[in-house]
């Protein structure tokens, strides 16, 4: 059985190619280098138990002695990519998904707040 590295940051396990063409709709936001260090980050993500952490993401993929470590923490709180942005592809692709017809209907329910005060003036 021969492994495709074409995915693969630094050692460890490649990412598999379905988990990129599942995040496909986000690479446009993404430089190479930050887009390999987020299929990682992802993939990681997804098989860590417990807490996921950077550490233990790049632990579980075969990356903790990689020499680009640090990299995958800089990727966080560096890289130019806007979270907001994503948030509302993600959010579009959601919806497309879930409801392609009809309105969308949003209830707010404020009974479940507590409330400080006065009561029965």
């Amino acid at each position: 059985m021969t492994v495709d590295k074409k995915n693969c940051v630094g050692p460890g396990d490649p990412v598999p190619h379905i988990l990129g063409n599942w995040l496909s709709p986000f690479r446009p936001w993404f430089s190479a280098p930050s887009w390999d260090h987020l299929l990682v980050l992802v993939m990681g993500a997804v098989l860590c138990p417990g807490k996921r952490r950077v550490t233990a993401c790049l632990r579980i993929t075969g990356r903790a002695e990689a020499a680009n470590f640090s990299l995958y923490h800089q990727f966080l709180n560096r890289a130019r990519w806007d979270p907001r942005t994503l948030a509302a592809r993600l959010l579009s692709i959601v919806v497309a998904s879930l409801l392609p017809d009809g309105p969308i209907v949003i209830g707010m329910d404020d009974t479940i707040e507590r409330r400080w005060g006065l009561t029965g003036c």
